[in-house]
């Protein structure tokens, strides 16, 4: 998936930002086997590169910085899809994992069972 940079804007004009931080929730899904790899978040800038450049980019609350998924991993991640919530304030990304997507090594941020942390 790619879109031209006046698209792009478009799209980041239709969503609404939450004002705290100026991102939207944005959930990354396996676009074959449907299985969630992470929760995250995008700011204007990491959704516009994300769909103009076709590869996963996020923006870290906590370094407040942006950052393309597997940049030192080579774990990218290819985007097929992105779907918008009825809120316009979250975004599904459908990804073609090109390995693993948790910084841990697992394949899924969600690799844990709640038991596992009590």
């Amino acid at each position: 998936m790619r879109l031209s940079i006046e698209e792009a804007e478009k799209l980041a004009n239709k969503l609404k930002f939450r004002h705290e931080d100026n991102t939207v929730i944005a959930v990354v899904q396996d676009y074959k086997t449907k299985e969630v790899l992470s929760v995250a978040f995008m700011n204007r800038e990491a959704l516009i590169k994300t769909v103009t450049t076709g590869y996963l980019h996020l923006w870290s609350t906590s370094r407040k910085k942006l950052w393309l998924k597997g940049e030192t991993s080579g774990n990218l991640q290819i985007v097929v899809d992105i779907k918008i919530d009825c809120d316009e304030d979250a975004v599904l990304v459908l990804v073609k994992p090109m390995g693993p997507m948790c910084h841990t090594g697992n394949f899924s941020c969600f690799y844990r069972r709640y038991s596992e942390i009590l």
